[in-house]
């Protein structure tokens, strides 16, 4: 069983790095583009990956990555795909942990046993279902457990300490620190309060902490990693994709990487 996430935050800190994570959707803008910028990332810069499942009413995010999951849907891309796309980034990058995000409808109808076994079985490291509350946990966790698929909570700007320590209790891998109240990709945090509330949070908590929501540019990411473990840059990669190719992303990913040093 393995342990990539723990492995890749053990290494960064180390090396005294901070980590990158880049989110993509699944399938946008289409197949051949979204694998081909898959395959790509872990040489830009990416430390970890995170890969959006597209669904068809994706609450939690903003206009960018809800085009993208349409943009995916449209081009025929299905859960079963997103794993089938998973294993054969596996097998060309053994070490960069991949995390699945999404939305628990997808993952109920394809069935959680089945999913939490095949998505290990495919490589996958971790799954971040945003819409999932802690006290309706217990189905996902129950069958995660055994395979060392890990559940990762967002904590958001809003949420007390005694809802931090509820929504970390079955946690793994890093929490992912929402910067902002709202949708992905819509507007930014101020940087001190940020601060502020990180450090709130890493002093109640063992786990890495990433931070994302609203980090568009190399400079905003440097910002960020000064106080966080990770910064997580989804809306921008997905935006630069769509109007141009994935090369023009692995140019940006490359200027993230470089900012927060190489």
């Amino acid at each position: 069983m393995s342990d990539r996430i723990e492995t890749t935050f053990a290494a960064l800190q180390k090396a005294t790095r901070k980590g990158l994570i880049t989110f993509i959707m699944g399938g946008d803008p289409d197949l051949a583009a979204s694998e081909r910028l898959l395959m790509g990332l872990p040489e830009a810069g990416a430390d970890l990956i995170e890969i959006g499942m597209p669904f068809s009413d994706p609450m939690a995010d903003g206009p960018s990555i809800q085009a993208a999951g349409l943009r995916a849907i449209k081009a025929g891309m299905t859960l079963r795909g997103i794993l089938a796309l998973v294993t054969r980034f596996r097998a060309k990058h053994p070490a960069t942990p991949v995390i699945l995000m999404g939305y628990y409808n997808p993952v109920y109808h394809y069935g959680v046993d089945a999913f939490c076994k095949d998505a290990t079985k495919a490589g996958a490291d971790g799954v971040i279902l945003v819409d999932v509350p802690p006290e309706e946990e217990e189905e996902f966790v129950t069958a995660a457990t055994p395979h060392g698929l890990k559940l990762i909570r967002l904590i958001a700007p809003t949420t007390g300490d005694a809802r931090i320590a509820m929504l970390t209790r079955h946690a793994g891998g890093f929490l992912y620190y929402v910067a902002v109240a709202g949708v992905t990709g819509t507007k930014s945090a101020n940087m001190v309060d940020l601060e502020a509330r990180v450090h709130h949070i890493r002093e109640r908590v063992a786990l890495p902490v990433a931070v994302g929501f609203g980090i568009r540019t190399p400079q905003q990411a440097a910002q960020v990693a000064g106080f966080s473990d990770a910064v997580v840059v989804g809306s921008a990669l997905v935006e630069i994709v769509a109007k141009d190719s994935p090369e023009t992303g692995f140019a940006f990913v490359r200027s993230l990487r470089k900012a927060l040093g190489e």
